[in-house]
């Protein structure tokens, strides 16, 4: 198997796989306990929560909050976030999100009569319109729910400038970071985030939910829990082993800093995170460099997003793509049968794949490079690109 999905789910590394394993074998019980096995199921438990504010840069364990998944966390949230809110205030949603961070807050809205209002994109290129964004910014504004990056064409937003101006009105600013964690380094209070929240099984790790919460913030806030959960935030009992497995998750990350982000690389988890995720998105731009100028050849390519080269750092290594004559769907079957995975649709974006006029046409082609794709990997996906489209285009329209 080529494995260009990752925006939909990662594979882990044999560190996750051992360490889910080992919760099970050495420290599977519930939390509290005065046992052997419940006192190393909370030492795991409270380490993962040391390390996923490392991994965003956050003040400390006190600011995470573990769940499902980012899109049932924002659901919660957004609950608590609403009942701090009057009616007619305003959220701002944007036209580039996955609907994880636009349903929560229309459902919110409806059940205490707020105002949604929707921040645009500009086609050509799939980025956010931030002189709009000025334009519904007002007294009233209370939230803007924003992207880190786009899952679907690979956009990353101007995430602390977005900040900046929403905190100038008033209002908090929540980021789903869900495609951008798997890339690159998060520094949540160097952006000026109130809200940012990801998925550990799109970063290497198993299928757990991570939410950082400003500390200030968190403590306004009422919450929705029974009246002996000892967190305020996360209700029932957790999904330890998809703790443990997401501790190693990112203790991978650093180990990657450690091995290639050079010899000034320190042994602290944090330091080490963002010189794995900054090692990392240099290998995967390259990558992605060379995926592109190969699409390029094909005949009737269409490619969504940021296409100009030298415009690929505000862009992620995602590719939606469509070409003529032949649906994403059908191009997705054929490399799945030749052990490539690739995804087609519209991933949950679908303000997005609305706005770009491609919903009722099938969404796009959407191949994904993480690190541990290689050349010969995307120089095999290209080819059976060409195959695939060169069957479904005449000769004479090709040429």
């Amino acid at each position: 198997m080529a494995f260009f999905d990752g925006p939909g789910g990662t594979q882990v590394p044999d560190t996750v796989i051992d360490a889910v394993t080992r919760y099970y074998r050495e420290s599977n019980a519930n939390a509290g306990g005065t046992f052997a096995t419940s006192i190393r199921s909370d030492a795991i438990a409270a380490e993962a929560h040391v390390a996923a504010a490392d991994l965003f840069g956050a003040a400390g364990p006190e600011e995470i909050t573990f769940g499902a998944n980012m899109t049932s966390l924002t659901l919660h949230v957004s609950r608590s976030l609403g009942a701090t809110m009057e009616p007619g205030d305003e959220i701002i949603v944007t036209g580039l999100d996955h609907e994880a961070n636009v349903g929560p807050w229309r459902s919110v809205a409806a059940d205490r009569g707020l105002t949604i209002r929707s921040l645009g994109i500009r086609r050509e290129d799939c980025t956010l319109d931030l002189d709009e964004l000025d334009r519904l910014l007002g007294p009233r504004t209370r939230l803007v729910a924003v992207g880190w990056a786009s899952n679907a064409v690979g956009t990353i937003n101007p995430v602390r400038e977005i900040a900046r101006r929403a905190h100038a009105a008033g209002a908090l600013v929540y980021v789903d970071a869900v495609h951008w964690a798997p890339h690159g380094p998060m520094d949540v209070r160097h952006v000026g985030a109130d809200f940012v929240a990801c998925s550990a099984y799109k970063f290497f790790g198993p299928h757990a939910g991570i939410l950082y919460g400003r500390g200030e913030v968190l403590e306004r806030l009422p919450s929705y829990k029974i009246r002996p959960a000892h967190h305020r935030f996360e209700t029932g009992t957790m999904n330890f082993e998809g703790l443990a497995g997401t501790l190693a998750a990112i203790d991978y990350i650093a180990d990657v800093g450690r091995q290639y982000g050079g010899a000034g690389v320190g042994t602290g988890r944090r330091e080490a995170i963002v010189a794995g995720m900054t090692a990392i998105r240099t290998y995967e731009m390259s990558l992605f460099e060379r995926l592109v100028a190969g699409l390029e050849s094909i005949p009737g390519l269409h490619l969504y997003g940021i296409a100009d080269r030298a415009r690929f750092g505000d862009r992620t290594p995602t590719a939606a793509v469509r070409f003529d004559r032949v649906s994403p769907e059908a191009i997705s079957v054929a490399l799945g049968r030749e052990g490539i995975a690739t995804w087609h649709g519209d991933f949950y974006a679908t303000g997005l794949i609305e706005r770009l006029g491609l919903i009722d046409a099938g969404g796009v082609l959407r191949i994904g490079l993480t690190h541990y794709n290689t050349p010969a990997e995307v120089d095999r996906l290209l080819e059976a690109l060409r195959r695939t489209v060169s069957r479904a285009v005449p000769a004479s329209s090709a040429s």
